[in-house]
């Protein structure tokens, strides 16, 4: 089975406004409520590539509970905690002349919650495959990844994570199966600027020396990267098409390696392939990549 975990899930309002004033009264065009969270995104797609997943996380309220009839309307199973105190954030996300964001806080998660994650946790085996991604909210433990994969170190299971500067580079001695940042991400953990596939090689591998068994380098419009764990080195350029909303661009990247990976008997260069046609899908779409999308774009990369 696969495993997604979200800290801190959302409902996202997402609207459209022309010309967006402060001070005034401003009417949408156009409206849409999706869950939201990066675990959740790597949840939605896999089931639209064909395979289940369980999606972990904290829930509370009313929105959590419209958070969890929305994954499941996508054919995601969830095993959700319930927190008690607090609401499942709203973030609502504007696009006008200028995008806009204003994200919720979320519910006040307890070391009780936390020891139900880590409970549900310890049902996994090693045919498992763990997904942690995103941000930490405030009332978690600043190490909470690393809690986790000291935790399941012992269990050997593929765990991939997918998270920014000091979450990423603290649970690379923990050997994570694969590590996702983008080249942006990616400069920042070594204080560089990184704009080609050449340039971002070399950090690439220094993850790696880290502890990283796998290391996939997402670059928007110049493809993408991927070292793998016998230190060969893939690279594709992205597939040709109109960016129309990247957001989860990057979890469904991750979502499409996955299922190359499974589907290919752990064939790296399939799953890698697979993964950047699923990230290029997602963002030439509003919404998240659907099977077909994927597929078409899989036939013209490899023409």
């Amino acid at each position: 089975m696969i495993y997604t975990v979200t800290f801190n899930p959302s409902l996202d309002y997402i609207i459209r406004v022309n010309h967006f004033q402060t001070g005034e009264i401003n009417k949408t065009y156009y409206e849409n409520i999706l869950p939201g969270g990066k675990g959740i995104n790597v949840s939605i797609v896999l089931s639209n590539l064909g395979h289940d997943s369980t999606a972990l996380g904290f829930m509370a309220g009313f929105t959590g509970k419209e958070i969890e009839n929305r994954m499941n309307n996508f054919g995601c199973q969830t095993d959700f905690i319930q927190v008690k105190n607090g609401l499942s954030r709203i973030n609502v996300k504007m696009k006008s002349d200028n995008e806009t964001e204003i994200n919720g806080m979320g519910p006040k998660i307890t070391d009780e919650n936390i020891q139900e994650l880590f409970e549900k946790l310890d049902k996994l085996t090693k045919e498992d495959i763990l997904v942690i991604s995103g941000s930490i909210p405030s009332t978690l433990p600043d190490d909470i990844y690393e809690r986790i994969m000291q935790h399941l170190q012992d269990k050997h299971i593929k765990i991939i994570v997918d998270a920014t500067k000091n979450l990423m580079m603290n649970v690379l001695k923990y050997k994570p199966f694969l590590i996702k940042p983008n080249n942006h991400e990616l400069g920042e953990l070594f204080d560089v600027t990184l704009n080609t596939q050449d340039e971002v090689i070399p950090y690439a591998l220094k993850l790696q020396e880290m502890g990283a068994q796998n290391v996939l380098i997402s670059m928007a419009g110049q493809g993408a990267v991927f070292i793998d764990e016998q230190k060969t080195i893939h690279k594709s350029p992205a597939p040709k098409g109109t960016v129309v909303n990247s957001v989860g661009a990057g979890d469904s990247m991750v979502a499409g390696f996955i299922s190359g990976y499974l589907n290919s008997d752990g064939d790296y260069k399939k799953a890698f392939l697979k993964g950047i046609c699923a990230g290029s899908a997602s963002a030439f779409s509003p919404n998240l990549c659907t099977k077909e999308e994927v597929e078409e774009l899989l036939r013209s990369l490899n023409q």
